[in-house]
C-alpha cells in the first residue's frame, strides 16, 4: 500500500513538471523598451485588457499563439498596433477588432502542439514608424544554440508584482532541442517544430503568448510556454518555430484575399 502510494505522488509529480505550456509572455529580467524600435509588435486585447502579444506580418495580418484564440463567438479579439505604453495616449496607436482568428488546423490544446495562429484584420493598415511589419523565417533551419535572441512583451517584470505598462525587451540564448529535451529539461516534449530559449532569471513568461523571438533581426519564432516558474534553470521558455508553418502562413493569406472583397480600405 505505501509503496502505490509513493507510486502515485511520484506520477503526480511527474505530470506537473510536464511543461505545462502556459500563457506566457511576462518579461523577466528585461528593461523598457525604447518608442517606435518595436513597430512589429502587437498587444491582442479581449475586451480592452491585453491578453498576448503579437507580430505584425503584413498590413493586413498578425502572427500569434492558437492558444490566444478566444473561441466564444460573443466574444471579439481586438489589435493594438504602434503602441509604446498598453495605457497612454500614443501617436500612432490604433485599435482594431480582428476579422478572423485562424488557429492552425492540427493545433492541440493539449500538448500546445502546433500553436500558431493568424489573425485576420478588417482593413490594410496604414504604415508608419509605429507600425510596421516583420520578416519572418522561412529556411527552416534551428538557430544555432547559444544565439543571443530578443523576446519582448507587456507583462509583470519579477515573478509577482503587476504587469508592466511599457514595452519590455530581454535577450535570451536559444538553447538546443537535444538539451531541451533532457529528461531533467523537457523530456523529449519539444518537437522539431519548437525551439528553447531563455536562462536564469532572464525569460518570457505568463500574459504575452504570441510574441515574437528575434534572432540576428528575423523573427524565427512566437512565445509558446515554459514552465510554471519562469526564469528557473532547466525550465527555459518554449516557442513555436515559425519555418516549419511557412506554407501555411502563405496559402492562408492567398486563400483569404481570393475571398475578400476587391475595394481596399485603408484606416486613415
Amino acid at each position: 500500500m505505501a509503496i502505490s502510494w509513493i507510486v502515485s505522488v511520484l506520477m503526480v509529480a511527474l505530470s506537473l513538471t510536464y511543461y505545462e505550456c502556459h500563457p506566457r509572455g511576462r518579461i523577466l529580467g528585461g528593461q523598457d523598451s525604447k518608442p517606435e524600435t518595436r513597430p512589429y509588435m502587437v498587444s491582442v486585447q479581449l475586451d480592452g485588457v491585453h491578453e498576448c502579444g503579437g507580430l505584425l506580418i503584413s498590413d493586413k495580418w498578425v502572427l500569434s499563439a492558437a492558444h490566444c484564440a478566444t473561441n466564444k463567438p460573443n466574444l471579439t479579439l481586438h489589435v493594438v498596433l504602434g503602441a509604446y505604453s498598453i495605457t497612454r495616449e500614443e501617436k500612432y496607436k490604433i485599435d482594431i477588432p480582428v476579422l478572423k482568428e485562424i488557429p492552425h488546423p492540427l493545433f492541440n490544446s493539449t500538448t500546445k502542439y502546433n500553436d500558431i495562429l493568424l489573425l485576420e484584420l478588417p482593413v490594410n493598415v496604414t504604415l508608419n514608424p509605429a507600425v510596421k511589419p516583420l520578416a519572418f523565417q522561412t529556411d527552416d533551419t534551428d538557430i544555432p544554440e547559444n544565439t543571443q535572441c530578443l523576446v519582448s512583451g507587456w507583462g509583470q517584470m519579477k515573478q509577482t508584482g503587476k504587469k508592466a505598462d511599457i514595452l519590455q525587451d530581454v535577450l535570451v540564448p536559444v538553447i538546443s532541442r537535444d538539451l531541451c529535451n533532457r529528461r531533467d529539461y523537457y523530456d523529449d516534449e519539444i518537437t522539431v517544430n519548437m525551439m528553447c530559449a531563455g536562462e536564469k532569471g532572464k525569460d518570457s513568461c505568463e500574459g504575452d503568448s504570441g510574441g515574437p523571438l528575434l534572432c540576428n533581426g528575423v523573427a524565427v519564432a512566437i512565445v509558446q510556454g515554459g514552465f510554471r516558474q519562469c526564469g528557473k534553470p532547466k525550465k527555459p521558455g518554449i516557442y513555436t518555430r515559425i519555418a516549419p508553418y511557412k506554407s501555411w502562413i502563405i496559402n492562408t493569406m492567398h486563400n483569404a484575399t481570393l475571398y475578400s472583397n476587391k475595394t481596399t480600405t485603408l484606416l486613415p
